[in-house]
Order: C-alpha cells, then sequence, then structure tokens
C-alpha cells in the first residue's frame, strides 16, 4: 500500500472549449492516461461555473474516466450502447496492472489479483468474471449479482477460485477511482479531509521555491491533492466567486509552467507537466 494516495481535482468546463464529443472523449482519454501514468488515486470532478449547470459535463467526464479505467473484459457487461460512448473506440489503453493482456487459464497464477463481476450464484458460492476463459468461483456471499469487486486468485485448477480483498492493500498500482464532487471547489476544500493541497495557477510561487516545504508537508502526508483551474478561468477565479481565496483553502498555490511560451496551459496539459515535476521531485 502506497504511502500518500494521491488525488487530482478538474473542473467541469475542462471540456467546455472543446465541442465535438470525439475531441471531449480524447481529451478525457489524455488526462486518464496522465493519472495512470504517475499512479493517481482519485479523480475529483467538481463543478466551476456556478453561472451554468454543469450537470452534464459533470457525468460525460466522469463517465469517460469510469470507462477507461475499467477492465476491457468488463466493460461489455458494465456498460450499455450509449451516444457518450460513441467514440470511446480512440480511448488509449491504459495498461495498469490491473488491465491484464492475457485472457488465457494457463496465465493465471495463484496470487494474481484482478478485477472481477459477479454474474450469478451456485450452490458453492457466486459465479464471478475474471477476464479468463472460465468464470471463478468466490465462496463468499456478500455481494449482489452485478456488482464489481477485486479479487485474489487462491487456487487455479479444475476451478478458479477466488477471495475478495481490499484493494488499498493491494501492492501494485491498481487504476484511479472517479468522483464527481457536487459542492463548489472551495467549499469542498473545507469540508474534506485532506493532508496537504496544492494548487496549480500562474500567478503563484515558482515552484523550485517552494519544493523544499512541500516536500516535508507530502513525506507526512496520507491524502494528498493537487488541483488543476479551468481553459478559461483559473483557480483563483473560480474561488473568487464563492468569497474565497485560493491562498486560504490551499497548503500551497504553485506555478508549475514558468516562463510559458504560449497564452495559456490547458488543463491537460499542466496536468501532465506538473505529475511529471511531482513525480520527479517526490517520487509518486
Amino acid at each position: 500500500m502506497d504511502k500518500s494516495k494521491l488525488a487530482i481535482a478538474i473542473p467541469a468546463s475542462i471540456i467546455s472549449d472543446t465541442p465535438h464529443l470525439r475531441e471531449k472523449t480524447s481529451k478525457i482519454g489524455l488526462i486518464a492516461r496522465s493519472a495512470a501514468i504517475f499512479r493517481v488515486h482519485e479523480i475529483i470532478i467538481y463543478p466551476d461555473n456556478p453561472r451554468t449547470k454543469q450537470a452534464q459535463e459533470l457525468a460525460l467526464i466522469a463517465k469517460l474516466l469510469s470507462y477507461i479505467e475499467t477492465p476491457q473484459y468488463l466493460r461489455k457487461n458494465l456498460y450499455k450502447i450509449e451516444p457518450d460512448l460513441q467514440y470511446a473506440g480512440i480511448l488509449p489503453p491504459l495498461r495498469t496492472p490491473h488491465h491484464p493482456s492475457s485472457g488465457k487459464n494457463r496465465d493465471l497464477k495463484n496470487g494474481e489479483y484482478r478485477e472481477g463481476l459477479i454474474l450469478n450464484q451456485s450452490k458453492e458460492g457466486l459465479i464471478v468474471d475474471i477476464g479468463v476463459q472460465n468464470t471463478a468461483l468466490l465462496r463468499e456471499r456478500q455481494f449482489s449479482i452485478g456488482e464489481r469487486l477485486t479479487v485474489q486468485v487462491i487456487t487455479n485448477g479444475d476451478r478458479i477460485e477466488v477471495q475478495a480483498v481490499n484493494r488499498d492493500y493491494i501492492p501494485s498500482y491498481w487504476g484511479f477511482q472517479v468522483k464527481i464532487e457536487s459542492k463548489t471547489f472551495g467549499h469542498m476544500l473545507q469540508t474534506e479531509q485532506f493532508d496537504l493541497v496544492i494548487s496549480t495557477a500562474r500567478i503563484a510561487d515558482r515552484f523550485v521555491d517552494v519544493a523544499n516545504k512541500i516536500a516535508e508537508r507530502w513525506n507526512r502526508a496520507e491524502r494528498v491533492l493537487v488541483a488543476f483551474g479551468a481553459p478559461a478561468r483559473g483557480l483563483h477565479e473560480i474561488v473568487s466567486d464563492e468569497g474565497l481565496r485560493i491562498e486560504d483553502v490551499s497548503d500551497f498555490v504553485v506555478n508549475t509552467v514558468p516562463q510559458q511560451g504560449t497564452a495559456t496551459v490547458r488543463t491537460e496539459e499542466a496536468l501532465l507537466a506538473t505529475l511529471a515535476i511531482f513525480n520527479l521531485r517526490f517520487n509518486l
């Protein structure tokens, strides 16, 4: 289990400047890949424009992120064919440990972890799809048909048997969870229990100037949040709508792309740049 669990917060309007669903899908795919590369545990999508209803944007982003995080062998049973997913084929594969490349029984190892889906029940227990040729038996009955869960292979012989496990205790990175936040950004930070909150902004301290101070806090933190603003408005503007200052709800406000050569840095670009820098400095 990792010492620090890293969460990122992205705004609902991250796709507002992208008119076509195909491009929206591509952008969310890039965000998901960046999150997986740098071992993000949770992606929080927050409403950032009180002047417009953002329920549709929040739902679309969450659906695409959840879809790409789901192992391929479970998608057909967990997702219906629907308009929001019509361009899902362009989403890049995550290739994380919980997206195994083999679907053959012979490649399955005792002790291996898998994501599974409860298909039905038998006299002996529950029947689980774990992405190989044969289904597995789970001798526990506290789960419901259609429920997704994380399991560990305990027997791979004439019959595959698995046991349910807590994904938090899996030694390898096991993907990210997706959360739609109903509260505005500032109010979320006033109620959520993060040990360290780092907001990114153009008007902020240069990362190199505060890196050592952040490192001291990071090494002691169990839950870390790194937050990003929207394409048209940064976190300063977003939080000011709530009558707050970004400095009042964040432990650090940093600029990770100083001396930028473009007028703006898109959220997905800032996310990739920031996590790359943090990975080098804090060993994500």
